[in-house]
């Protein structure tokens, strides 16, 4: 991916998001629009987020907002480096934190209209983000062991929808972890797996929906090919034609940049 100059960020009109890193050892994403960046949750090293961010010619300080999903440690354990006042979290999520926001009540970084939502994992108080600018829309849920459905009345038909697939439960329980772990992993307030989230992805893509991204995927109890996989066998039941969709898998260790990019 080559360099962009400021005049990449002045003429663009549409959404791109940048996944730097999602898995169990650290998750951060950011999204461009127009001049505005956020980023959401920062559980890498600031060098590693400072890295990615030369690529765009951008600093740390060019981040406008910080949102953060839950206080694990691999969604918050950097965020110490971002200023408080750019920090925005539900109550209890973070001791510094400068900025509450509430469920399903949207609230505004400069051009970007953001949507808190639920999610249900074994966290103080956790949601997924939606982004919305003037073309886009932009759904964020990791962490969480079941979808509610009550969110689809405000997360409905997003451009792109980044959506933890985080197992393939038979993977899971062969895996040497204790078996506290595996249910936990498998509850209501652990993780999805790969058909859970498929059927989640049906209930939230519409018409506009272009790109579905497969993030937090596990290292040992899942690959990119059993996730595709999962996904195509419940998007044939449900009769929906996956090809309609740019599918792909986030990765732990190498960035993945989708939505309206051009290098």
């Amino acid at each position: 991916m080559g360099n962009c100059d400021g005049k990449y960020f002045q003429r663009r009109i549409i959404m791109f998001f940048d996944i730097i890193a999602s898995g169990s050892k650290g998750n951060a994403t950011l999204v461009f629009s127009h001049n505005t960046i956020i980023l959401i949750d920062l559980g890498i090293t600031l060098k590693r987020l400072k890295e990615e961010l030369t690529k765009f010619n951008k600093t740390t300080n060019d981040i406008d907002a910080l949102l953060v999903t839950h206080d694990h440690a691999d969604h918050y354990r950097g965020v110490k480096d971002i200023s408080p006042k750019k920090q925005y979290a539900l109550t209890g999520t973070l001791p510094s934190l400068a900025n509450e926001v509430e469920l399903f009540k949207p609230f505004y970084i400069n051009n970007v209209k953001i949507t808190p939502f639920m999610t249900s994992h074994d966290a103080t108080n956790p949601c997924g983000y939606m982004l919305e600018d003037e073309d886009s829309k932009l759904v964020y849920m990791t962490d969480t062991g079941k979808y509610l459905s009550i969110n689809t009345q405000y997360i409905k038909n997003p451009d792109y929808l980044i959506i933890e697939s985080n197992h393939d439960i038979r993977l899971l329980l062969l895996t040497n972890r204790p078996a506290e772990l595996k249910d936990r992993i498998m509850s209501d307030y652990g993780h999805l797996c790969n058909e859970d989230s498929a059927f989640a992805a049906l209930e939230i893509i519409g018409d506009k929906t272009k790109e579905i991204v497969l993030a937090h995927i596990s290292e040992e109890a899942n690959t990119p090919e059993i996730a595709i996989k999962g996904y195509t066998n419940i998007f044939k039941r449900a009769h929906v034609n996956l090809n309609k969709f740019k599918l792909r898998c986030a990765n732990q260790w190498e960035p993945l940049i989708g939505g309206d990019y051009e290098d």
